[in-house]
């Protein structure tokens, strides 16, 4: 039997093909070859077309299929990994009413701050574990101010998992991991939150049915199942966040395992058995894949929105024409601390860990005579290790103190001078391993499908890549602290 996962990030969609019985990746396939647009018709918006997301989804799965290292009549269950926190409306006849609001949008930070005065902050955090700020249920607010034609047509809102699940199946479901990082959730009375229903005059009936994460979200509609040649009791078996699923395709399941991602956002993940959450609400406590009212467990999330995303503007402007690995090694030619050069990574909305403020990316102290293309790059990744580091020690305060996180080998893991910084100036070692978010979307559809009695059977040939360790720690906590002060200086 094969699994398939489908990883719907913002830069692609990630397509992987796995063996439910040894875990063999057979395949992995990005779609489209360059980054995916994110439209911004306004300073701190942005979207992106669920319909394009279908399009691409579509693509990605043919192109596994051309490699002709299958026969996609044996895939029996599909798994879905979708980026967190984005709005889909709907109307009654399941059309799309607008573009989505994706994750990194900042429009509805002020709707979210101001939900949170007057639901009483310490009373929205136990209940939810979370402020409104920019997330689900603030931007369909935004919507029922801004746009009331469109407010009145919807008949339901997904998240983009349930979307996908939608063009999958026809079938509109959610789960309560979806639910909560769309502060939806009310965790003190495990139930939709008619708090928030109530606050900002939203009807349930917009909220779907509810489901497990690991259950039967639908079998595949008999013309798509014929589209992509798959068999006709295909089902979709699994659905989560990309970081819960992320933390999945780790096997951080448990309290005190900690998951790292460095995609467009990065992103540090820890496993709590309580329903814990930061006063400030800068980090977010969510239901994680795993979690039971009766046997909690919620994933403690430090996201930075202006992670890989800067990565790619830094090679878009200076080596367009070389890939990441070659901009790897360009980096790697400048010392440690790129000669005095500083970037602050935060130019791709308001950042959560900031109290949602948006205050840009930064090139701090840069002198002409001194600093080239090397020292920008390395600047960049370091900066963006730094961001990890200051939002690691938030997660510090509130209880999280990793001995050791897991990453997968993808993204910005992949460069040596990002995995030698990050160790360094958080002084913890990395675990790297081969899974990534399609891969843990297949894995986790073994699981829902009932294929894997139980969780730990589907990581059982699991196998890691390295372990790297700090060694220079002394000299990151010193370029840390000069990098922190800039920080301060803009009002942080």
């Amino acid at each position: 039997m094969l699994l398939l996962g489908i990883d719907l990030g913002t830069s692609s969609i990630k397509v992987s093909v796995v063996s439910a019985d040894t875990q063999e990746i057979i395949v992995s396939v990005s779609y489209p070859e360059e980054e995916a647009e994110i439209l911004s018709p306004q300073a701190g918006w942005a979207e992106q077309s669920p319909e394009v997301w279908w399009d691409y989804t579509i693509k990605a799965v043919l192109k596994a299929h051309n490699s002709k290292k299958y026969d996609p009549r044996e895939i029996r269950a599909i798994g879905l990994s979708y980026q967190m926190h984005g709005l889909i409306v709907v109307d009654k006849q399941d059309k799309v009413l607008r573009n989505a609001i994706i994750w990194c949008d900042s429009r509805s930070v002020a709707i979210g701050e101001r939900a949170w005065e007057d639901m009483g902050k310490a009373q929205t955090l136990r209940q939810h574990l979370n402020s409104p700020g920019n997330f689900t249920a603030s931007k369909l607010a935004w919507i029922k101010q801004n746009e009331p034609d469109i407010y009145d047509q919807i008949a339901k809102i997904l998240l983009p998992g349930d979307f996908l699940t939608l063009k999958f199946t026809g079938e509109i479901n959610t789960t309560v991991s979806a639910l909560s990082e769309g502060i939806f959730w009310n965790f003190e009375k495990n139930d939709v939150s008619s708090a928030i229903l109530d606050y900002f005059g939203f009807d349930r009936s917009l909220i779907p049915d509810i489901n497990p994460v690991f259950s039967h979200h639908g079998t595949v509609k008999s013309e798509i199942a014929a589209l992509l040649n798959l068999s006709a009791d295909t089902v979709v078996s699994y659905k989560a966040g990309d970081q819960p699923n992320n933390a999945l395709s780790l096997n951080v399941l448990n309290a005190g395992e900690v998951a790292a991602t460095a995609g467009t956002s990065g992103v540090i993940y820890g496993v709590s058995d309580e329903l814990t959450f930061d006063p400030q609400s800068r980090v977010n406590t969510f239901a994680h894949v795993n979690y039971l009212p009766d046997d909690i467990r919620t994933g403690i999330l430090l996201c930075i929105n202006g992670t890989g995303i800067q990565n790619s503007w830094i090679r878009k402007m200076i080596g367009a024409d070389l890939s990441y690995n070659e901009l790897n090694v360009l980096g790697q030619q400048a010392p440690v601390g790129s000669r005095g050069l500083k970037i602050l990574p935060f130019g791709n909305g308001a950042e959560r860990m900031l109290n949602n403020k948006l205050i840009h990316s930064h090139i701090q102290q840069i002198d002409f005579n001194k600093h080239g293309k090397a020292e920008i790059v390395r600047a960049s990744q370091e900066g963006i290790a730094f961001a990890f580091r200051y939002g690691l020690d938030i997660l510090r305060e509130n209880g999280l103190h990793p001995s050791v996180i897991r990453a997968g080998h993808t993204n910005l893991f992949l460069s040596p001078l990002f995995c030698d910084s990050f160790v360094n100036v958080t002084d913890t070692p990395v675990e790297l391993f081969n899974n990534d978010g399609s891969v843990g979307a297949a894995l986790g559809a073994g699981i829902g499908v009932g294929y894997y009695k139980e969780s730990k059977e589907a990581f059982q040939h699991m196998k890691k890549i390295s372990t790297i360790e700090p060694t220079e720690a002394a000299v990151y906590e010193e370029l840390y602290q000069e990098w922190k002060m800039l920080l301060s200086k803009l009002d942080v």
